[in-house]
């Protein structure tokens, strides 16, 4: 039952990575850890993906301030290094505010999910 687990959460993490280059190309965002909460406290983002490599301090907080928005916040399978290259930067993003995703639909997959 392994392989089929890690084959599946794979998969999905491409799926992940496909819809956020499209929320790249067409909608808008935010990266980093103190622009997030500025979207978060203005209550303008819908989704915050967070690195599994982000301090917990920092996870926790953003966590908090994205309860008390009613805000979507989904846990990024890869480090800050994978999350970056899946934005198409070359830098390391440890924290991601969707504001609008554009033509991708990955804000109503995060809520089935």
């Amino acid at each position: 039952m392994a392989p089929q687990a890690a084959k599946k959460s794979k998969k999905s993490q491409e799926s992940i990575n496909a819809r956020l280059a499209l929320v790249m190309k067409s909608g808008k965002y935010t990266l980093g850890s103190k622009t997030c909460l500025k979207t978060l406290r203005s209550g303008k983002a819908k989704l915050i993906l967070i690195s599994n490599n982000c301090p917990p301090i920092r996870k926790t907080e953003i966590e908090y301030y994205a309860m008390l928005s009613k805000t979507t916040v989904h846990h990024y399978g890869g480090n800050n290094v994978d999350l970056g290259t899946a934005c198409g930067k070359l830098h390391r993003v440890c924290t991601l505010a969707i504001t609008d995703p554009g033509d991708s639909d990955i804000i109503q997959k995060q809520e089935q999910a």
